[in-house]
This record gives C-alpha cells, sequence and structure tokens, in this order.
C-alpha cells in the first residue's frame, strides 16, 4: 500500500507547474550549460557555430516533415515551440560534437545523460505551451479517474421522460449524491467500418437515480494529434461536468468522449473520403449504438457536438453536414474548414483533387447555400489565440448568414488545452439550456 501511495505521489506530479516543473527546467538548463561548456573548452569556436547550424537545419528539417510530408500539425504553432525544439536540436548535436573530440565512454554517457535532461526540459515547455499533459501519469497514459466498467453501469431503475427542462420536470425518490462515472466503451462502426479507438464516456451521478431521467447527450471531440483520452486528462472533463452536476441536483448531460481520427497522428479531416470515414462514423454509427445502448434523450434536440482545435473544426461540420443529429455544437479554437496544410493538400489527399467534392461538405462553402434555421452554436477561442479568433469571426458571419442562432465567447489562454476548459466551463450552462436540461 506505502509503494503504492508513493508512486501515485509521484505520478500525480504537477508538470505545468510547482515544484517538479521547476526542478525539471532548473536540472535541464544546468545540464545545458554543461554541455556547452564541455564543447567550448575543447573545441574552437567554429565547432559550436557548426552545431549551432545544424541545430537549426535539423529543426527546420523536422518541422518541414512533420507539417508538409506527414500532416501531423495542421495548426500553426507559437514561435516558443519552434525555439524549445531548436534548443533540443542543439542539445543533440553538442553531443555529437562532443563524442567527435573525445571518444571516451564516460564523456559519452555524461554528455549523453545530459542532453537527455535538456530535451526532457524543452519536452516539458513546449507541452506547458499546449497543457497537454497536466501531470506525469499522463505522459504514460496512467488514469488517474477510476474507471467502472461499462457492463456495470446499465443497473435497472425505472424510466423517466415526462418534460423539459428535465430539472423541473424530473422528481427522483432520493436525490444522486457523489460523483459521475467514467467508463471506456468500443463504439463499433457498423456503417462507415471506421477503425476508431474506444471513447470515454462521462456519465453524470443522475443516470443512476430511481426513476431514471432522459439525460440529453454531448459528444466531444480531441484535436489532433490526440485521442479521446485527452478531454479526460488535459480538459479535465469529469471535474467540469462534476461541479456542474453538483449544482444541478445530480443533474448533467452524458458526455460521449468520441475517436475522429483513429490513431493519435491520423487526420482524416473528420471527412468521408479516401482517408476514412469519420464523419458517418460520428454521425450514423455512433448516435444509432448510444441510443441503442444508453438509457439518454433520443431526440435529435437533446444531442450536441462539442471539441477543441481539430475537434472544433470538426463539430462545425458536423452540425452543417448532420443538422438533424447534432443541431447544437460548441466549436472551440477550429478552423474555417478541414485542412491538412492547404487547401489544394487537403482537397488532393482526401479527393484525389476534386474541388467539388470538398466543397459539397465544406462547412462554409454549405452555409453559403443552405440555411440551418433550427440550429444553434458557441464559438470560443482564446485571447492570445491569433489565428483561432480569425477564424471565429468568419465562421460566425457565415453562420448568421445561413440563419444559424450563434454566439462567440473569447477565453483566457491561447491555442492550449487551458482555453478548452474555460470554454467548456463557460458554455456548458447555456449548452445545457439549449438542450432540454436545466431552463
Amino acid at each position: 500500500m506505502a509503494v503504492r501511495s508513493v508512486a501515485g505521489v509521484i505520478l500525480d506530479l504537477s508538470l505545468l507547474s510547482g515544484p517538479f516543473a521547476a526542478v525539471l527546467q532548473v536540472v535541464a538548463i544546468g545540464a545545458g550549460a554543461w554541455l556547452l561548456w564541455r564543447v567550448c573548452r575543447s573545441a574552437p569556436a567554429t565547432v559550436l557555430g557548426v552545431c549551432v547550424i545544424a541545430a537549426a537545419a535539423l529543426t527546420v528539417g523536422l518541422v518541414f516533415v512533420v507539417r508538409y510530408v506527414w500532416y501531423l500539425f495542421p495548426d500553426q504553432l507559437e514561435p516558443t515551440v519552434y525555439g524549445w525544439l531548436a534548443t533540443a536540436m542543439l542539445a543533440l548535436t553538442l553531443v555529437v560534437a562532443g563524442m567527435v573530440i573525445d571518444r571516451r565512454w564516460q564523456q559519452a554517457a555524461l554528455r549523453t545523460a545530459a542532453a537527455v535532461l535538456v530535451i526532457a526540459g524543452c519536452a516539458n515547455q513546449i507541452n506547458r505551451t499546449f497543457e497537454a499533459y497536466p501531470a506525469l501519469r499522463d505522459v504514460f497514459g496512467i488514469a488517474s479517474d477510476v474507471e467502472v466498467p461499462f457492463a456495470d453501469l446499465s443497473r435497472p431503475t425505472t424510466g423517466y421522460r415526462a418534460g423539459r427542462p428535465v430539472e423541473m420536470h424530473w422528481q427522483p425518490r432520493l436525490l444522486p449524491a457523489g460523483q459521475g462515472q467514467l467508463a471506456t466503451v468500443r463504439i463499433p462502426a457498423a456503417t462507415s467500418g471506421f477503425a476508431a479507438r474506444p471513447a470515454e464516456i462521462y456519465f453524470p451521478p443522475a443516470y443512476f437515480a430511481d426513476p431514471r431521467p432522459a439525460l440529453p447527450v454531448i459528444v466531444l471531440i480531441s484535436g489532433q494529434p490526440g485521442g479521446p483520452r485527452d478531454w479526460i486528462t488535459a480538459g479535465q472533463l469529469k471535474s467540469i461536468m462534476d461541479r456542474f452536476a453538483a449544482e444541478h441536483r445530480g443533474l448533467a448531460p452524458v458526455a460521449i468522449v468520441a475517436d475522429a481520427t483513429g490513431s493519435r497522428f491520423a487526420n482524416p479531416l473528420c471527412l468521408d473520403s479516401r482517408l476514412g470515414n469519420a464523419a458517418t462514423y460520428l454521425g450514423v454509427d455512433l448516435p444509432a449504438w448510444v441510443k441503442n445502448n444508453l438509457a439518454v434523450d433520443t431526440d435529435p434536440s437533446g444531442w450536441a457536438v462539442a471539441g477543441f482545435s481539430y475537434g472544433g473544426t470538426c463539430a462545425l461540420q458536423l452540425a452543417t453536414n448532420y443538422p438533424r443529429v447534432y443541431p447544437t455544437f460548441v466549436d472551440i479554437a477550429g478552423d474555417t474548414e478541414p485542412t491538412l496544410v492547404d487547401r489544394r493538400s487537403t482537397v488532393e489527399a482526401a479527393f484525389g483533387g476534386d474541388a467539388a467534392a470538398f466543397a459539397r461538405v465544406n462547412p462554409l462553402d454549405l452555409l453559403r447555400t443552405r440555411t440551418y434555421p433550427g440550429s444553434a452554436g458557441a464559438i470560443a477561442a482564446g485571447a492570445g489565440d491569433d489565428e483561432s479568433r480569425t477564424a471565429a469571426r468568419a465562421v460566425l458571419q457565415a453562420t448568421r448568414t445561413a440563419a444559424l442562432d450563434t454566439h462567440y465567447t473569447q477565453v483566457p489562454g491561447s491555442h492550449d488545452w487551458g482555453a478548452a476548459r474555460a470554454a467548456l466551463a463557460s458554455e456548458l450552462p447555456w449548452l445545457a439550456a439549449r438542450i432540454g436540461l436545466i431552463a
């Protein structure tokens, strides 16, 4: 028990703030200074110059391959990210230079260890930019919230489907106590054939009450690179939903974090295309499974889709392509359209160059030719996220032209999970009222 407790304390060390993050950075700076000193002490200044040039070249090459060959990061990165990446590359080049100058294995081992510390420090600085891994356990994918088997969550209760908003009409025999529950379940891709990873589902306390209310549903989508687990860890979904439930007699939407990419670095653009049938999976397969397997509100007016970054764009795509499934959406830091790098690359990769096929499913093109009088949405972005704020203005104008009831919310932060958390928490009351949970 003691070992487990110590392990838990270590795994819960914050990577974003506090002593551990500070010590890691100080150690990384010290290791970097030692590497520089070793090279400068035993080699001419030209060697350091070569290392700097090589590090810059490696950084440019890596960014080019990642963005323009593998299409792993569609969004523009913060300038500081490139700086930390270049620093990590410099540490590598200094190790190589040191091995050429001094071939003793003991020195090589010390330089390698120092470089690892520098790279770890740089990686965590990049992590702090996006707030993707709040604690050490998140790096290793070790859950902090206790999940329960999905089969154990469906204990029988008396169903209750009378009246909206649910909060005003639902009269439980006993108010639910405690917190919500998390479960992981694989949702079959019966129609789409999309290779989706398991979904994460949050069930509020009211889901286990008697009678069980017909709760509305929010489908959440993470960014790219990423996966469903990101909304649980970096997005702190359970804490946000539990706080809301505590203020509303245990009531909160059932939140389903669905996989919209298939793997951490894949980018199927939330479309049906050569890259996979992600749209059909999210717009057909997932709703059908949820309605058949969960005790939730099956009326589309009780359904919403929300997402961050890639997920925000995806939410807009689903709202415009499947308005009868998702008449309500929350777009957090999304783009104006699905993209790999630019439209030409996107159309070529997804549709073999068929621009008309892309336009038939692209949100802004749809908003120019259709109207959505029964739909509503929230568009949010971080105050420091210039790219997303620009996209938000364009989307807001396009949606209003198409008779879609939308509003814009600006939250603290940049293109990071801190902004995503703030936006979801800020929009949750509006969202809950819109989908019939509260007045």
